[in-house]
């Protein structure tokens, strides 16, 4: 579901108005997140990753804000993650979408389902019926990086965030994997993904299957 925002009574108004329409702004920041409990777990990376942003992104109403057809401002009540996926013959990708479950198992259940049915299929939208309430994530495991941005021409508009993650390394006996995270100023200043950063870092930190 979608619910609009009145505009009259919002308290970000005046930030939205000033980064959407009189400097458009948007940005990004990566941060290496340590996942060596992930890794001593040995639970698959990919899926687990997208579970664990997918439970961040739908804590805060920052990321789930977005512009309608019409060019409303609202906020869906939860996203989805529509994600890359690889194919080695071709060199090109496709992107899956797999619902969101608040349940782990059950969210990797469906994400299994997803990449047998749809993994083959080499076009740039695998999986048909892509519902609005997405949101992209990419997986370049081939190299770890520092930063990573993406210049989009007709981004002004898009206010949901994009992730990118790279190849992890292991740095002092600790795994290291680099996330970056875009966003678009108009509804996620410094502190939005700042505390996005942390609390999947704590997430991954604390998390039991």
């Amino acid at each position: 579901m979608f619910q609009k925002i009145d505009r009259s009574t919002w308290k970000r108004e005046e930030y939205f108005k000033h980064y959407l329409s009189d400097v458009p702004c948007t940005y990004s920041m990566t941060a290496r997140l340590d996942i060596t409990e992930l890794r001593e777990k040995k639970l698959s990376l990919y899926p687990t990753m997208l579970y664990l942003i997918s439970s961040v992104v739908n804590r805060h109403e920052e990321f789930r804000t977005a512009l309608d057809s019409n060019g409303d401002v609202g906020i869906y009540d939860y996203l989805s993650p529509c994600y890359t996926f690889f194919h080695k013959g071709s060199e090109t990708f496709s992107s899956i979408w797999t619902m969101y479950n608040k349940n782990y198992k059950s969210f990797c259940a469906e994400y299994e389902k997803d990449t047998l049915e749809y993994g083959a299929v080499e076009h740039m939208i695998a999986k048909p019926n892509l519902p609005e309430n997405t949101f992209p994530v990419s997986m370049i495991p081939w190299v770890s990086f520092d930063s990573f941005n993406l210049n989009l021409k007709k981004d002004y508009g898009y206010l949901l965030p994009i992730f990118t993650i790279g190849k992890f390394e292991n740095v002092n006996g600790r795994c290291l994997l680099p996330l970056a995270v875009q966003v678009h100023h108009a509804v996620c200043d410094g502190f939005h993904i700042a505390r996005f950063l942390n609390e999947t870092q704590d997430l991954i930190s604390q998390f039991s299957v």
